[in-house]
């Protein structure tokens, strides 16, 4: 067999390989879970621009008289300023980071915290008062021995 016939069948099994490699890559868990975040984030924010556009916008303009902020402008010296499109984007902003903040962030702290005090993986030295783990006999900073009943979780 020629050194020439080998390289056409290492280029012929090379794409197969890449492809299976792609594969594997795009059937990580990471990835998927990467690629779903991104269609629902897509998702919510035309949800929260809607809300923006459709209901707190037209009570803004209720409280200041202007149905439409995308028509809001302004010229200096010949330049034309279109500040009020900035202004819906900065509302979707705002509502959007005060949508994940209060739906997705506080509920996951809160969860957190609770979870931390029903099952604490440290507790304090009762001699220097540093972070040990709950398991330890010994402190590490200060070497006190910690077998006795009266040191409790922090």
């Amino acid at each position: 067999m020629s050194s020439g016939s080998r390289t056409a069948k290492s280029i012929a099994a090379r794409p197969r390989g890449l492809f299976v490699d792609f594969k594997k890559f795009l059937l990580r868990g990471n990835v998927v879970d990467l690629a779903v975040a991104v269609v629902i984030g897509t998702a919510f924010a035309a949800v929260v621009k809607a809300l923006v556009a459709d209901l707190l916008t037209p009570i803004i303009a209720l409280i200041f008289g202007k149905p439409n902020f995308g028509a809001l402008s302004f010229t200096i010296n010949n330049s034309h300023f279109q500040y009020g499109d900035f202004l819906n984007n900065l509302i979707a902003f705002l509502t959007i980071a005060a949508a994940v903040f209060f739906l997705v962030v506080a509920p996951i702290n809160a969860l957190l915290a609770r979870r931390a005090k029903e099952d604490p993986d440290e507790k304090e030295c009762p001699e220097c008062t540093s972070a040990i783990p709950v398991k330890a006999r010994r402190c590490p900073m200060c070497t006190s021995r910690l077998d006795s009943p009266e040191v409790q979780p922090a």
